[in-house]
């Protein structure tokens, strides 16, 4: 099979379904090999504009799957359509549940206090065979902290995980990821941002069918309105004309926009 990746805003992402996203993850631990998994939506793409390490944690990731349908409707206009929306979201619960059948170990770390461990019991009781080997939530903060790093690098380690899951928001996940990958001994790290308190409960996810027409966001902004909304409204408004400088500029490597 051709790998294929699309450029969007100087972005690079894997054009897979649900479905080989798994896969390739699959065969990153059947290889003993080590590598994170990012998940671009339309704030990581502007953010990256301006956040040298932050775009460089994305070249050097090994898969980079398209979270959310502003991203697909992007590629499509630019002539390098993706296959399928891969959220961190979605594919949170898939591997989940791909992991309980082929006896992966798990790791959760990050979320606010009590939404790992909330979600552990919620997927023990939902998939009898799953193995989530270590829960934890950090201190507010603890990115700053040698010893706590060193403590939760240790605790990774012993908990010996095939899949860590970090929950702890964009760029901070992806930063904290990078920095201790090598150290980590984990096959794979993937950055899912709020879902541990979606599983938990704690935060309403938008209903399926806002999901399938890309609302997604505007919900998020209805619940968290104060904490979101300069994001929503104003941040990620640049997308927009990424999109379109990338649509109209004369540079031949701008238009060139697959690989």
């Amino acid at each position: 099979m051709v790998e294929t990746r699309s450029k969007i805003a100087g972005i690079l992402i894997d054009s897979v379904t649900m479905s080989e996203a798994v896969h390739r993850i699959e065969n990153i631990i059947a290889n003993n090999d080590s590598g994170y998994v990012v998940t671009p939506n339309v704030d990581h793409i502007v953010k990256l504009q301006d956040d040298r390490e932050f775009r460089e944690i994305y070249e050097n990731a090994a898969l980079v799957l398209p979270d959310g349908l502003p991203i697909l409707w992007a590629a499509r206009f630019l002539g390098c359509p993706l296959k399928e929306k891969v959220s961190g979201s979605d594919l949170f619960p898939q591997l989940c549940e791909y992991s309980a059948v082929k006896g992966y170990r798990l790791f959760f770390l990050g979320g606010r206090p009590g939404a790992a461990e909330e979600c552990r019991e919620i997927l023990t009781k939902k998939f009898a065979n799953i193995v989530v080997s270590g829960c934890y939530s950090p201190p507010m903060g603890f990115e700053n902290d040698i010893d706590e790093n060193d403590k939760i690098v240790d605790m990774i380690k012993n908990a010996k995980p095939d899949i860590l899951f970090v929950g702890l928001g964009a760029p901070k996940q992806e930063k904290w990821i990078s920095r201790f990958i090598d150290d980590l001994q984990v096959p794979v790290a993937i950055g899912i941002g709020v879902s541990f308190e979606f599983t938990a409960g704690m935060v309403r996810r938008a209903p399926v069918w806002m999901q399938r027409v890309g609302l997604e966001w505007f919900w998020r902004l209805i619940m968290e309105p104060r904490r979101l909304w300069k994001r929503y409204l104003i941040d990620d408004m640049a997308f927009i004309g990424l999109i379109l400088r990338q649509k109209f500029s004369k540079s031949p490597d701008e238009k060139k926009n697959t690989e």
